[in-house]
């Protein structure tokens, strides 16, 4: 029976000490831990900008930029945090509030949520997006501190929702009379800055940091040091956390994947009733993790970008193979069947583009003589199911 099933798996996950965990947690990418390894020029050089906060007085914006999975977040949480659990010894006031930006998708919740870290009561929905404004203006006044304000992966909100909240955020300083704020920008693209307001760009931009990738030694480091707080004695080798570290490596230094890599390593050995996590664990992590990225990927597309997709598989369970003509013929009758308005054929050719950037397909440039070149557009067999599931139109 049923209720059986989810009775033995009770008893044989809950009931039982884990031979393999002993703090999950820890592997996860938002722990914070005491100490960043290889991050403390950027500690130090962040530190430095922020200090002057706790005489009173407000630091410069700052804008970090990062491939992900350098330590942007760790370190903007970690220096803030730091300053305003010291600031009470030195009779300051600072807090600090952090919004991921591509979670909290909207702006009325991208502000809702720093105001909510000073205290503040905001109904999820009801009230203008103003009256949010307003009402932080007023408790920041009554405070009288100093407020960091951590905006994360800003250049997805930015491209979604247009720069009039950064606008006001950059210039609010100039409606306090006894507050201040300070804005902490993290970003994954180096260009970000080239497509906001003018007015905007020079506020955000005071100060920038850049975060360069970590190599295989020094992802090796950050493993182990959570290793050692997050797995039993013996569940895990340095072979295997070697092997963690090189395959992120060459995914240009992503420690979140690395992470990510040995959590649910250890996540397979765990539901094997293994006494400890093997390189095949890693390898197997490895293809769950592509294929939950991929779906993830594949599922928060666009409309049209979804029909190109669509398009692209069709072509490829009856042929192999489709050239950017094919896609687009395909695409545009799909588009009609749906009800939708086509796209241009060179907007067609874009999305094929990002998709491919994405790795959701392989397109290749080819030569066809003299009737010029064109993309010749394969799907990974393995990948067409996952896909199909991911882009319900």
């Amino acid at each position: 029976m049923n209720s059986d099933i989810i009775e033995e798996i009770i008893s044989s996950r809950l009931r039982k000490k884990s031979r393999i965990f002993k703090n999950k947690e820890i592997l996860h990418p938002d722990y914070v831990p005491e100490t960043l390894p290889h991050r403390e020029n950027e500690i130090r050089r962040l530190a430095e900008i922020l200090v002057v906060a706790l005489k009173g007085e407000r630091p410069s914006n700052v804008l970090i930029y990062g491939l992900t999975g350098t330590g942007k977040t760790a370190v903007a949480k970690y220096v803030a945090k730091k300053l305003a659990e010291k600031a009470p010894s030195l009779n300051a006031r600072l807090l600090y509030a952090y919004v991921n930006t591509r979670k909290v998708d909207t702006t009325y919740r991208v502000i809702a949520s720093i105001a909510s870290s000073l205290g503040l009561r905001i109904p999820s929905t009801g009230i203008a997006i103003s009256e949010v404004y307003r009402r932080y203006i007023k408790a920041l006044d009554n405070w009288g501190g100093l407020h960091i304000v951590i905006l994360d992966e800003i250049d997805y909100y930015v491209r979604r929702e247009g720069d009039d909240l950064l606008y006001k955020l950059v210039r609010i300083n100039e409606e306090l009379t006894k507050a201040r704020v300070a804005i902490i920008g993290i970003t994954n693209d180096i260009n970000f800055v080239e497509n906001l307001d003018p007015r905007v760009r020079s506020s955000l931009g005071e100060e920038e940091i850049v975060f360069p990738p970590y190599d295989a030694e020094q992802l090796f480091d950050i493993l182990m040091q959570r290793a050692e707080k997050a797995f039993q004695p013996g569940a895990v080798s340095s072979k295997v956390i070697s092997y963690c570290a090189g395959l992120a490596a060459r995914e240009h230094g992503d420690a979140r994947r690395a992470l990510d890599l040995l959590r649910v390593a250890g996540e397979i050995a765990e539901r094997e009733g293994a006494e400890e996590v093997t390189i095949e664990h890693v390898k197997r992590a490895a293809v769950e993790l592509e294929e939950g990225r991929i779906y993830r990927a594949a599922s928060t597309l666009p409309l049209h970008p979804k029909l190109v997709l669509k398009a692209i598989i069709e072509l490829v369970k009856e042929k192999g193979t489709g050239t950017t003509g094919e896609v687009y013929n395909r695409y545009f009758k799909l588009s009609l069947e749906y009800g939708y308005e086509p796209l241009t054929q060179r907007r067609i050719s874009e999305i094929i583009t990002q998709l491919d950037m994405m790795g959701l397909i392989n397109a290749v440039v080819v030569s066809r003589g003299r009737y010029g070149k064109t993309k010749l557009i394969k799907i990974r067999k393995e990948l067409i199911d996952l896909l199909e599931g991911a882009i319900k139109i």
